[in-house]
């Protein structure tokens, strides 16, 4: 337990469920019944509060619960310079169950990093941090050209960017801003949230995007590529972590499939810290992928978040163990499959559940590495 720089030995993902006062807010300002400096002031106490639970439970870590986002993605991707939100008919991906409030982004102009709000939700945050550091989550870069270029069937690129290689580099380059920008906030924790990663783990996604002519190979190394490229702005005390999801919306998941496709670019070429790892259920496959991790920190994610029912602790015990022979003991952590709430609806938990499984998540961190 004696290591000092995150990841930690027990952490979080990032999403915590709304309280109920913040969702009504949030319904009354959508409906126009309430003034944006009323719904702010809202979340500025939903956040105080959570942080301080954060803190209570022993968390190193904290972050806002993306308690001011709609969706965990969209909120940064649309106020990116280039970017805009749009409506769409259907969500560009479907769960297996509930379905989120459809809508997408598109790319019209030159992608780029600016006057960012996100910067500010940040500068919150750590001012209530404390001793705890401050944690930032965004989408990775590669959810950028997934949405628009791959998921969408519609897309035309605009003149700049019928050369794809220019829009991997300009969204690169973007994300070197917001590293910057970030670090300039105060901020040595940030993490990419990426649900490309378990789209291209799926072989029924994979099957369906090579019918459409893609190249899920180039693509990969495109992404690794580009998220390489960004990472040449992080400065050597702040650690930018990647959390791999297969899905998160009112506990269903839209992916499914084991590690292997992708492991040996990702895990063997992307120099991002750690990787946050969904291990919770058979559809993330086995630990023999993490035979390709190098130095990176892997936070295994064997606790879901989709549920309030809490694992048998010998079992997670024993899991840890069993990724030890593929990984060191000493570079493994205990996390969440997922966040509690990727979009503002929430998982199907209470938050009395919520927060018995980040004491369970610690108290087993704990007695594995004493």
């Amino acid at each position: 337990m004696n290591h000092t720089k995150a990841p930690f030995r027990y952490d979080i993902v990032g999403s915590f469920l709304r309280p109920a006062a913040l969702m009504k807010m949030r319904e009354a300002y959508a409906a126009g019944n309430a003034a944006a400096e009323e719904l702010r002031q809202a979340e500025d106490a939903a956040i105080r509060d959570l942080v301080a639970k954060e803190k209570e439970v022993g968390l190193r870590a904290v972050t806002d619960g993306e308690f001011r986002r709609r969706y965990w993605h969209l909120d940064f991707l649309a106020a990116l310079g280039g970017v805009e939100e749009i409506g769409a008919a259907h969500w560009s991906v479907a769960f297996k169950g509930a379905q989120p409030k459809a809508a997408t982004v598109k790319i019209t102009d030159k992608v780029d990093f600016g006057a960012h709000p996100f910067l500010e939700h940040f500068r919150f945050l750590n001012g209530l941090a404390g001793d705890a550091l401050a944690k930032m989550t965004i989408p990775s870069p590669s959810m950028l050209h997934l949405i628009c270029c791959v998921r969408a069937t519609d897309y035309a690129p605009i003149p700049r960017y019928e050369n794809e290689d220019a829009l991997f580099e300009d969204i690169a380059l973007a994300y070197q801003k917001a590293i910057r920008a970030f670090y300039e906030a105060g901020c040595r924790y940030l993490q990419l949230d990426d649900t490309s990663w378990g789209e291209f783990c799926d072989p029924e996604k994979r099957a369906a995007y090579e019918a459409r002519g893609f190249d899920l190979d180039r693509i990969e190394r495109a992404y690794v590529a580009m998220i390489n490229r960004a990472l040449e702005a992080k400065p050597a005390d702040m650690t930018i972590t990647m959390h791999i999801c297969r899905g998160n919306f009112r506990s269903t998941w839209f992916s499914s499939g084991g590690y292997e496709p992708v492991a040996e670019v990702l895990f063997g070429g992307c120099r991002i810290d750690g990787f946050f790892l969904e291990y919770d259920s058979d559809r993330a496959g086995g630990f023999a992928p993490l035979d390709f991790i190098r130095d990176q920190r892997v936070v295994l994610g064997l606790v879901t978040s989709k549920s309030g029912m809490l694992e048998k602790r010998e079992d997670i015990v024993a899991r840890i163990h069993e990724a030890a022979k593929h990984v060191p003991l000493d570079q493994l952590c205990l996390s969440p499959q997922c966040g509690f709430s990727s979009t503002e609806e929430g998982n199907i938990l209470t938050e009395q559940e919520q927060w018995n499984k980040l004491r369970f998540i610690k108290e087993i961190a704990e007695s594995v590495w004493k």
